[in-house]
């Protein structure tokens, strides 16, 4: 680990946690992402093209912060991710491989799932609070906005009409 060590003002026990929980959130981030790309190519129906562009547009935010966060991870000394099956490993979003989703599943899913993100996300914002983390936590509020847009827009979207 030495040649991969980076110095920094957190603690051991900081950089590890929270460097830990940053690099949990990233597997869940991959997995949104794929989830959010298999649902854009598979939607169908009468709303396809609306539905289509929201999920393109959503799964273009959500691959954008990966970098972010795999970078502060190293930025506070730690390492991250090195492979889908590390992904596989410690993502707590569940994948769907179901054939056949409709749409109003597939909308109500993303939605649950950018929802329970928004947790994690909190949940990580708060370890950055007991360790005076303010970097990260600035980053994750960031975030935590964006998901939580996402799920509106996902929410409204998949509303019925009236």
């Amino acid at each position: 680990m030495a040649p991969l060590a980076t110095p920094g003002v957190l603690s051991e026990q900081a950089r590890q946690e929270v460097g830990g929980a940053l690099t949990m959130l990233l597997a869940d981030v991959f997995a949104l992402y794929l989830k959010t790309k298999n649902f854009h190519w598979h939607m169908s129906g009468p709303h396809f093209r609306d539905y289509h562009l929201l999920l393109d547009d959503q799964s273009q935010q959500i691959i954008a912060i990966t970098d972010a966060v795999a970078e502060r991870v190293r930025k506070i000394g730690g390492t991250t991710l090195r492979s889908t099956g590390h992904i596989g490993k410690l993502q707590r979003l569940s994948d769907n491989d179901a054939d056949f989703v409709t749409p109003a599943d597939m909308l109500a899913e993303l939605r649950e799932d950018n929802l329970r993100l928004v947790g994690f996300m909190m949940a990580t914002h708060e370890l950055c609070d007991q360790h005076g983390d303010v970097a990260t936590a600035s980053l994750l509020e960031n975030w935590i906005d964006e998901a939580e847009q996402r799920a509106w827009f996902l929410f409204e979207s998949g509303r019925s009409s009236f």
